[in-house]
């Protein structure tokens, strides 16, 4: 940068005496080039440094040096303009100066002495060609002219000299280095130009003096700058003054404000923030911290001593210091029994018979080895079948204390990770704040809805848990509150989704996936009698002999009609509602229903929510039962097809569904007539009719591959008139040849086949593990085909 940006570099050179005879060589007025400066505004007769920063500056400077030949200096009118390339970019006034040496500094910047010789003002472009990046102007000399009333010239100099040197010795702390130059300058007109080039304002004030080409204007311009500089530090010392004393009350009152505190301690023994100082110490002894977790308290106590207990910075440090010593670094004494631990799981929940059998495996392992590294379980399922209570059953299982961090909606990194200090109501993490209240190293952390992490401008927050879920990398977890490691290795961590769908595929790589599907209906009776009751009873302070009673088939009618779940969550809260409505009616003194039979679910909850899914594809052809998956567990989707005559080979496809399904439809459609003579369906049969595939329930979304097999044979139906066999439903993925592919949710999938009373279940050949995979009472009542091809699909469904 050819620029001066602080003018005590200049203010100290001073008036350097070189004889530059041997640099006049004549000005070409025709193309003059030009070295631009950021913030200088040099004045003939005067010598000074000029900083080179820009590439082009350096080289052009070095040329004059080398060379022996003038060039022009101007300022330019943007100061932020890293480059400027053109003449608009600069100010029109400014001087020839002769570049004297090129010093080449230490730390690797380059300075130019130069001096100014004559005034210019730029009248064009110059018309020689221009090399690199550097400027040529055509220009036109100017000269000075003396003063018409030389005394009165003189006197004006001599109030420019005193003021010039006043402000100076005032910014410089009593430096007189500036008005030793000054005074040594016996030519008033170098005086006027040393002065006026080490002026300290804005370039355009400075060119306006440049451009004036009469001596005693010039001064007089000057001597106006001087004056309102001396008028505006006046200000600023005026400023400096009242604020030293409002500092100087301030200090006052902090010395009077201790001294009073000193006498009170003295006549009343009050030493409350001693107390709090010392409180604190015993607290970290006991806290038992890792040496560098105690030599970080011992820093930040040390600091709070030094503090006004009425700053806020006194507060800040204190809560960080009360969360050091409250937070646990030491682990609690778990003495698990693998017996009572299959008691309390076996006690707690019904069923899960193979999460279960995980859980004590993990458990088994950590009595072998306490000190082995604990894996990231992730109980995936839907809603209500039980994955948050697990977690508390595990703790109670492994007698370890148990915190839950929901984490459903967080999209803040700092929410994990926390906030660090410098911003005004900072604080740990959700992490750090469980193990604070677990008051122990190893409780069991839930870590609920995982799945649910959101994302936004303020960070990510599963990248956050990386670290926290992450076996080699959680036993130096860095909050950004505490500033410093903590070990978290020995948390058992358990994290609960529905889907795996919406957790990051790095996250997803960290955890051990188990999968809960959802509850049969003799299953859900038992929980119901075993669970459910006793537990509604409990909140509503009734004993377990309550007069309740409810028999087998009015429940399996509220499990079938009012809560079509996978879960058990809204069958609990149906039966609290029944439960305080018959706590209501003995109150009242009215009738209620005992024992209730389904006849009487109407009057109590309603007409029925849900009306039990039913296959329907043994009577119309064109209608077939498929198998679907969903958050909520599996569901039965019917798929209709149905013909109209019309010009043929017209497709439609409603019914709410994305691009996958869709697809799959074309790719069915063209199996079918590509299939037609095995089909026995007549080619003329495509051209006559359009063909219309339809899926029901259209506000609700559908999508995905595994109702491709299902819409061929809706449409292999619909073409060749069969009906399909009887309480048959499919799923499985279909190809252009034909192929079957598996799928997945099949253990969902069979729980909706056997709600809606089907008996045949057609699947692929590869998922025959899947369903070999399923406990035997899932499977009750059910025939499984196995199929490879579309062919064996439409001979097993189309031909009774």
């Amino acid at each position: 940068m050819s620029n001066i940006d602080e003018p005590e570099q200049i203010l100290q050179l001073g008036h350097i005496e070189i004889k530059p005879e041997e640099y006049n060589i004549e000005v070409n007025p025709d193309d003059l080039p030009i070295l631009a400066t950021r913030n200088l505004v040099l004045f003939p007769g005067v010598n000074i440094p000029i900083n080179l920063g820009r590439e082009s500056s350096l080289a052009l400077a070095k040329r004059a040096s080398e060379e022996k030949r003038p060039i022009g200096i101007l300022c330019q009118l943007d100061p932020k303009n890293d480059s400027p390339k053109n003449l608009s970019e600069l100010y029109r006034y400014g001087v020839v100066a002769d570049v004297f040496q090129v010093i080449d500094l230490p730390d690797g910047s380059h300075t130019a002495i130069v001096r100014a010789r004559q005034r210019f003002r730029i009248i064009g472009k110059s018309q020689s060609p221009r090399l690199n990046d550097s400027i040529s102007a055509k220009i036109k000399l100017l000269q000075d002219t003396e003063p018409t009333n030389q005394a009165e010239f003189e006197s004006i100099m001599d109030e420019v000299t005193r003021l010039a040197c006043e402000i100076a010795t005032k910014s410089h702390n009593g430096d007189k280095m500036f008005s030793n130059a000054v005074e040594s300058i016996n030519d008033l007109t170098d005086r006027l130009n040393f002065i006026a080039t080490n002026l300290p304002d804005e370039p355009e004030v400075k060119v306006r003096m440049l451009q004036c080409g009469q001596l005693d204007k010039r001064a007089m311009s000057l001597l106006r700058s001087l004056l309102d500089a001396q008028s505006k530090m006046k200000i600023y010392e005026d400023i400096l003054s009242r604020a030293k004393d409002k500092m100087g009350e301030n200090q006052r009152a902090a010395f009077l404000q201790s001294q009073m505190e000193a006498i009170k301690e003295e006549l009343y023994g009050d030493g409350s923030d001693q107390d709090d100082f010392e409180n604190l110490k015993e607290r970290a002894q006991k806290a038992n911290m890792p040496e560098y977790a105690a030599k970080v308290f011992e820093k930040q106590l040390n600091k709070l001593k030094r503090l006004n207990p009425s700053t806020p910075d006194y507060s800040v440090e204190y809560s960080y210091l009360e969360t050091l010593v409250d937070l646990p670094w030491g682990p609690l004494k778990a003495d698990a029994d693998i017996i009572n631990a299959g008691t309390v799981l076996e006690t707690q929940h019904f069923g899960l018979e193979k999460i279960k059998q995980r859980i004590l495996e993990q458990i088994a392992v950590m009595i072998n080895n306490p000190s082995a590294k604990t894996p990231i379980i992730c109980l995936v399922g839907p809603p209500g079948v039980g994955k948050t209570s697990l977690g508390r059953s595990i703790a109670e299982a492994m007698k370890r204390k148990y915190v839950r961090v929901s984490l459903g909606g967080v999209h803040d990194e700092a929410e994990i990770r926390g906030h660090r200090r410098t911003y005004i109501g900072a604080m740990p993490g959700r992490i750090i704040k469980a193990m604070n209240a677990a008051g122990c190293t190893n409780p069991v952390m839930l870590l609920d809805e995982v799945d649910k992490l959101g994302r936004d401008h303020k960070g990510d927050p599963s990248s956050a848990l990386l670290e926290v879920l992450d076996p080699e990398q959680n036993s130096t977890f860095h909050d950004n509150y505490l500033d410093l490691d903590y070990d978290l290795s020995k948390v058992l961590f358990i994290a609960t989704a529905n889907t795996l769908s919406t957790i990051e595929a790095p996250l997803l790589d960290r955890m051990e996936v188990i999968e809960l599907s959802g509850y049969l209906l003799e299953e859900k009776l038992e929980i119901a009698k075993r669970h459910l009751l006793p537990k509604i009873f409990k909140e509503n302070g009734l004993k377990e002999d309550y007069d309740f009673n409810i028999p087998d088939e009015t429940l399996t009618a509220i499990i079938e009609n009012y809560t079509a779940e996978s879960g058990v969550r809204q069958l609990e809260k149906t039966l609290g509602s029944l439960l305080r409505k018959q706590i209501l009616a003995r109150l009242r003194g009215d009738e209620f229903p005992t024992p209730m039979r389904p006849s009487d679910l109407q009057a109590l909850l309603g007409l029925p929510k849900y009306i039990k899914d039913k296959y329907e594809g043994n009577q119309i052809p064109g209608i077939v039962t498929g198998l679907a998956w969903t958050q909520a567990g599996g569901a039965i989707l019917l798929a209709e097809a149905s013909l109209s005559a019309g010009k043929g080979d017209r497709l439609s496809i409603t019914g709410n569904l994305g691009d996958v399904m869709k697809e799959s439809a074309t790719i069915a459609l063209q199996w079918v007539k590509s299939h037609a003579d095995g089909l026995g369906i007549d080619v003329e049969t495509f051209e006559k009719n359009n063909l219309h595939v339809h899926f029901p329930e259209g506000a609700i979304p559908k999508d995905g591959p595994s109702a491709g097999i299902t819409i061929a044979t809706a449409i292999a139906s619909a073409f060749t008139g069969k009906p399909v066999r009887e309480k048959i439903a499919m799923t499985g993925e279909i190809t252009l040849r034909g192929r079957v592919l598996p799928v997945g949710g099949i253990k969902e999938k069979i729980l909706a086949a056997k709600r809606a009373g089907i008996k045949n279940i057609v699947l692929c050949e590869d998922n025959r593990r899947d369903v070999e995979d399923i406990p035997s009472n899932y499977l009750t009542g059910l025939e499984f085909k196995y199929v490879r091809t579309m062919e064996e699909v439409a001979a097993f469904a189309l031909n009774q």
